[in-house]
């Protein structure tokens, strides 16, 4: 399935210092994540907007880091987000929870489903 956001769309809701280029396997990932996840949800508007939401926590989690606390005397910061609190690690991800209509992602951030994926061999013809 083709992607359903752009990276322009994506950057306009994140205070990054990303490139395009950059952002675009975070909305592959985030393309493959929404759609394995997300069967109940046929509202195209609603698929577009986890995507782009979860795109951002995607890079919120690990490239372009949340800070939580900083400080200037003695140079110390903390971040936002760890792998353990999953979606709920970011406001990016809590957007995306509160958008999905089908409540999937509460589920999976709350530990009542599980997220697994397989890979599929692909034969050419």
């Amino acid at each position: 399935m083709a992607v359903r956001v752009t990276e322009e769309e994506v950057l306009e809701i994140m205070d990054a210092s990303l490139t395009e280029d950059e952002v675009t396997p975070y909305i592959t990932s985030a393309n493959a994540f929404v759609t394995a996840l997300l069967t109940t949800v046929t509202d195209a508007t609603v698929l577009k907007e986890v995507e782009r939401w979860v795109t951002a926590h995607m890079i919120a989690s690990t490239k372009e880091r949340q800070s939580k606390e900083e400080s200037a005397g003695g140079a110390a910061i903390k971040y936002a987000g760890y792998w353990s609190t999953g979606l709920n690690g970011t406001s990016y991800g809590q957007m995306a929870i509160a958008l999905d209509t089908s409540r999937t992602l509460a589920a999976l951030a709350n530990g009542k489903q599980f997220a697994t994926t397989r890979a599929i061999p692909q034969f050419d013809e």
